[in-house]
């Protein structure tokens, strides 16, 4: 199992940076930027390959909408040069506020959108000569505005011809297509002890599909990371990311977080977090996070305790456990994790 953390996206970048890559030598195994609506991610990602020379570096997540396929296969080469092979691409649908509200676009077939980057990326990143007519055009038709356009293949030749490719997805149809289809699965909001619950059979379906070649899908997920006597305590830290994810981050009938929360048998909780969070109510959203649900979406506690969260992630198929340490030390506490690993 590697050991992975989020970069911290909401505040200096170049702080965060830094902090990631003091981890480096604490035996951190892969640092993942997140873009959402804030700074870009390709940007910090250049940053860290200049600041780090082993760890891999991924985007969580760049998203199909806003980018063309060619141009996220692009990026992604860029930072595989910069980094020497370093490069993981982590893409996805995001949501319909983010595609609608922020990059202006229709948040219209997704998965076909993922399906189709996912495969124009592979092809681009073998140097093939792109003529392809789907959900994008490569090159532009005439019947459609195109004049001067005409198949090409990449103009550099990237480090890797195969950039390892993790998508992000929730909903049984996506999940079965990132089993399908994937290198890597990011899940969010993963808790070890109901995902099998959740989401074995569409998994199942995927990979009944999967090429071989691929190799097994490998999942990335986990979450607070506190090593103590008392870091129970920190628990509740997750208390407001969750609150946002349930509770804000789409509107009613129309948030893939909050469906995941009643698929865990959250339900009447799902309904009032959301409920709170859109009235402006963010504490109380966050103080009606079920227990059990910062539980099981963290590893807080005694080293035997943190031990027994990271065999429960494992055995629930985890193969890179992405954490976020608390404490006054965080070297030593993905030090010491790292070890038992």
């Amino acid at each position: 199992m590697e050991l992975s953390m989020l970069l911290d996206y909401a505040g200096d970048p170049r702080r965060a940076a830094d902090e990631a890559a003091a981890l480096e030598a604490a035996g951190l195994d892969a640092v993942w930027v997140a873009e959402a609506w804030g700074f870009d991610s390709p940007t910090i990602m250049g940053y860290l390959a200049a600041r780090t020379e082993r760890m891999k570096i991924g985007s969580a997540i760049v998203n199909v909408y806003s980018r063309t396929p060619a141009l996220i296969a692009q990026t992604a080469a860029g930072l595989d040069a910069l980094s020497g092979g370093r490069a993981l691409l982590g893409l996805g649908a995001s949501g319909p506020q983010v595609v609608e509200g922020w990059h202006g676009k229709p948040y219209d077939r997704p998965l076909g959108r993922t399906r189709e980057t996912v495969g124009l990326c592979r092809r681009i990143w073998r140097r093939e000569t792109i003529d392809h007519h789907g959900i994008t055009d490569m090159p532009l038709p005439p019947e459609k505005g195109g004049r001067h356009g005409k198949p090409l293949r990449i103009l550099t030749r990237p480090v890797r011809d195969a950039i390892p490719v993790y998508v992000a997805s929730l909903g049984p149809a996506n999940v079965a297509l990132t089993a399908e289809i994937a290198d890597g699965w990011l899940p969010t909001l993963f808790l070890p002890e109901k995902a099998r619950e959740v989401w074995g059979a569409p998994l199942a379906e995927g990979t009944a599909k999967r090429d071989p070649a691929l190799g097994p899908l490998q999942t990335v997920a986990g979450g607070l990371l506190a090593i103590g006597e008392d870091a129970a305590a920190a628990r509740d830290l997750a208390r407001p990311q969750i609150a946002l994810y349930v509770g804000g981050m789409g509107a009613v009938g129309k948030n893939f977080y909050n469906d995941l929360a009643v698929a865990y048998g959250y339900g009447k909780e799902a309904r009032t977090i959301q409920e709170l969070y859109l009235s402006g109510r963010k504490r109380d959203a966050a103080a009606a996070v079920p227990d059990e649900f910062c539980e099981l979406m963290t590893l807080c506690g005694p080293e035997g305790y943190v031990r027994e969260r990271i065999e429960a992630f494992r055995e629930a198929g985890v193969t890179m456990l992405n954490v976020t340490p608390v404490g006054p030390d965080p070297a030593r506490t993905i030090e010491t994790v790292k070890n038992w690993l």
